[in-house]
């Protein structure tokens, strides 16, 4: 039996949003999830698990018909379906009037339940989010009937306000395989038994590294994972970069060198630049421009001026430098403290009022 497991699609998010680039990145959620059913074509799958989180928030019923097309154009895929903290069911909820293509089943119980497929001999199971957390392991008192049946289980959670559960003490259940959503770094936990398909797409500048979704095949008559592969299938990654300057380095210089390295990776992802260092106490960086050249989220300034603490202490002693000095400076500053040593200086050095 081979199955495609997805989580965390968000459908309906506008990841950032107060970006010139927030419209396409609200797209490319929706394309990257059509790719998915392309993909479900493709490898020739029985099943696509999508662990909860398939909207950001309460669908409305244009979304619902929407992602039901989609199932549509694969008829002979099993889509099983539960609903995150995120899409929890409430009840108002569309989800209650719709009624979808009939090879999607929607888990929408609070309690756990499970669907049946007699052809591939598989059961899945699995429940909805009624409620915007879940404090109890739910997992644990999960009791499954011993048989001869290929046995899936999709749950959404992970960390103490989700469903948090002992992750050690699942390998020991009956599963063939735990899909799992709402962390949204992908991460195979047991190997062959148990994994985190992560977002679909990046949501935030957080979200570093790949993203995309798992692949996996079980034997018939074993009833266990034989493959569980991570396939990328974003359309672009949040790279953090770290720049390191000197008090040589120039603003000319810096700027050259963030642009080398985003045309190095490539002008469609979104980048984090964090500058470290020391830097001469008379250079100000200006980068806001190459914000509007490339996809920069953000570009954090940790850099230190070089400041010589002790020449200044000997020649403003007796002035309000020195008793500055005095009272700030000590081993093992905060950068708190350390950014009130500096930015306080650099204030008492420019000035032109008396000091004394």
């Amino acid at each position: 039996m081979k199955f495609i497991h997805i989580a965390d699609v968000h459908w309906g998010m506008t990841p950032d949003s107060d970006k010139p680039w927030c419209k396409e990145r609200a797209q490319a959620i929706k394309d990257t999830f059509s790719n998915v059913i392309q993909k479900t074509k493709e490898l020739d799958v029985d099943c696509l698990f999508i662990a909860g989180d398939l909207f950001h928030r309460q669908p409305l019923a244009r979304d619902l018909k929407e992602l039901n097309y989609l199932f549509s154009t694969i008829p002979g895929v099993r889509v099983v379906i539960i609903a995150g903290n995120h899409d929890r069911i409430r009840r108002s909820s569309a989800l209650y009037s719709f009624t979808w293509s009939s090879n999607v089943t929607f888990l929408m119980d609070e309690e756990f339940s499970s669907v049946y497929f007699e052809d591939i001999n598989t059961e899945i199971y699995g429940f909805s989010y009624h409620s915007a957390e879940i404090r109890e392991n739910r997992l644990s008192s999960l009791e499954v009937p011993e048989n001869n049946r290929i046995k899936i289980l999709l749950a959404h959670g992970g960390d103490a306000s989700h469903l948090p559960f002992d992750r050690q003490a699942m390998a020991f259940s009956n599963f063939s395989y735990i899909a799992l959503g709402h962390i949204h770094k992908p991460e195979i936990i047991l190997e062959n038994k148990m994994a985190y398909s992560g977002s679909l797409e990046p949501l935030d500048k957080t979200e570093t590294g790949q993203h995309g979704m798992i692949v996996g095949e079980i034997n018939f008559m074993t009833r266990k994972v034989t493959s569980l592969t991570f396939v990328p299938m974003a359309r672009l990654q949040y790279i953090p970069l770290v720049v390191n300057i000197t008090p040589n380095t120039t603003n000319a210089e810096l700027s050259s060198r963030i642009t080398q390295e985003v045309q190095k990776r490539g002008l469609e992802h979104i980048y984090r630049f964090r500058i470290r260092g020391m830097r001469d106490p008379d250079t100000e960086f200006d980068l806001d421009f190459l914000s509007s050249r490339f996809r920069i989220a953000e570009i954090i300034d940790e850099s230190e001026p070089q400041y010589d603490f002790s020449a200044l202490f000997a020649e403003h002693s007796s002035d309000m430098i020195g008793f500055y000095i005095q009272a700030l400076q000590k081993q093992d500053m905060s950068p708190v403290e350390k950014k009130a040593l500096y930015y306080g200086i650099n204030a008492l050095l420019h000035t032109t009022d008396e000091r004394s």
